[in-house]
């Protein structure tokens, strides 16, 4: 049984995280909007055998099965501080071919990368020495792009926003010496914000209102918020062949939201008052149904000698699931829809540990992380990413036999990303042909405190 103080003490730390989760946005440029980032530890490996190492509470997210590792109580608190840089520059951006193609007005979004600061918590507990349980609280998908108001694709997207907050109860069953299985369930909140300008003078000429307005002279704007709850699980299982090599594979599900929320319209003067009561494009109600994706994970870990590990990953996330993102608004307006059709992905990592004495811990790694974004033609402004190099590192410091502070650092170089949006489709006829490239990297420092009794 816990302590009274010590059981108000991880209430409070729950709490206080949960409330962390909720008020930040996130990007990290991880696969499509996927956030790895769940334990600082697994950072300095660039995340390498996340579902076989099992060496703290976070394992909850990597591979419940490792539950079975850990002894007593362990604790863990996590902060990652998440600084994507994300620059467009513009090659021949222009109103749609079909109504004139004239030049695109405005600068090209200045850096749509914000910093975010993303937290989580693991609490683990071995019951016996058969059973063990605990739960964690994260951020497991995160998305944040912020251009410019007057950008030239500020028609396709201003500002883009998707985060959720996961909690995980799981548990951990050891059926052998050597295997392990795991359970864990994921309630989920999902919260969108999707904003954009509406260029009402290229609406007026392609419905013929005959009203005195201009292309790119009369701009409204719409910003878009819904969100919504959504379940689903993860299992493991956890091979250990023997001391020094173990093997880990876990599941993730899918989860699928339909998301309810308010669409705000403005209008910037009289005409565009009249248009945007012809079109529907007034505030009221808007929905959107969307499935984040199911992912597996294969590890192993091994130990080399007293000093050194070697450990390795391949994860497989089902992006397919993603073919559309539509908006539907109760006024009636037609549906706001951006094409994506996303591609299923794999993430390849290998990491190193290396241990000088009982007091530290250091590691190494990098990983190879594959974009699911098909060509230039399916990339968005609202998520413009590419394949991916992680570079990472991090030490441990063992405070005292309870206490233990890990920090680590990774890099994330991308690949040049070039958008190619003809503007011919029905969905960019308003919206304009946008051509340009992406240069964006991503920079993560994060520190995690360890507590074990």
């Amino acid at each position: 049984m816990l302590q009274r103080g010590t059981t108000i003490r991880l209430a409070l730390i729950i709490m206080t995280v949960a409330l962390l989760a909720g008020a930040g946005a996130s990007d990290a440029r991880a696969s499509g909007f996927a956030l790895i980032e769940q334990g600082v530890r697994g950072l300095g490996n660039a995340f390498a055998g996340g579902a076989a190492v099992a060496e703290d509470a976070t394992t909850i997210f990597f591979n419940p099965a490792g539950l079975t590792r850990l002894e007593g109580n362990n604790v863990e608190v996590a902060l990652h501080a998440i600084q994507p840089s994300t620059e467009f520059t513009d090659s021949g951006s222009t109103l749609s071919p079909l109504v004139g193609g004239f030049p695109l007005t405005g600068g090209d979004g200045g850096d749509a990368g914000d910093l975010a600061l993303v937290p989580n918590v693991y609490w683990a507990k071995k019951f016996n020495d058969k059973f063990f349980g605990g739960i964690g609280i994260n951020v497991p998908f995160g998305l944040a792009t912020d251009y410019d108001e007057d950008w030239k694709g500020r028609y396709h997207g201003v500002k883009s926003e998707v985060m959720t907050v996961n909690i995980n109860p799981t548990i951990a069953y050891k059926f052998t010496d050597k295997f392990s299985g795991g359970l864990g369930i994921s309630a989920q909140k999902l919260d969108g914000t999707f904003s954009n300008a509406i260029d009402y003078g290229t609406i007026n000429a392609i419905v013929g209102a005959g009203l005195p307005l201009t292309p790119q002279g009369d701009d409204g704007f719409v910003e878009i918020e819904a969100d919504d709850y959504g379940y689903g699980f993860n299992l493991g299982f956890l091979f250990e062949q023997s001391d020094e090599t173990r093997y880990g594979l876990s599941y993730r599900s899918e989860i699928d939201y339909d998301l309810e929320g308010d669409a705000t319209f403005y209008s910037p003067n009289a005409y565009t008052d009249v248009l945007a009561g012809l079109a529907g494009l007034v505030d009221g109600p808007a929905t959107a149904s969307i499935t984040l994706p199911q992912h597996v994970s294969a590890s192993i870990y091994h130990d080399l000698n007293e000093e050194w590990a070697i450990m390795g990953d391949a994860t497989w996330t089902g992006w397919s699931c993603i073919e559309e993102l539509r908006i539907q608004f109760a006024s009636g307006a037609d549906d706001a829809v951006t094409t994506l059709d996303w591609d299923d992905t794999w993430r390849l990592s290998m990491g190193f540990n290396y241990d000088p004495s009982e007091k530290w811990n250091h590691r190494f790694g990098f990983a190879y992380d594959e974009s699911p974004i098909p060509n230039e033609t399916l990339r968005t402004v609202r998520v413009p990413g590419n394949d991916r190099w992680w570079l990472a590192l991090g030490t441990t410091y063992k405070i005292n036999d309870a206490f233990s502070l890990t920090g680590g650092y990774a890099h994330l170089f991308i690949s040049n990303a070039a958008i190619a949006k003809e503007g011919l489709v029905a969905e960019e006829v308003t919206r304009g042909a946008i051509y340009g490239e992406y240069d964006a990297s991503v920079d993560i420092l994060s520190v995690q405190l360890s507590w074990v009794f």
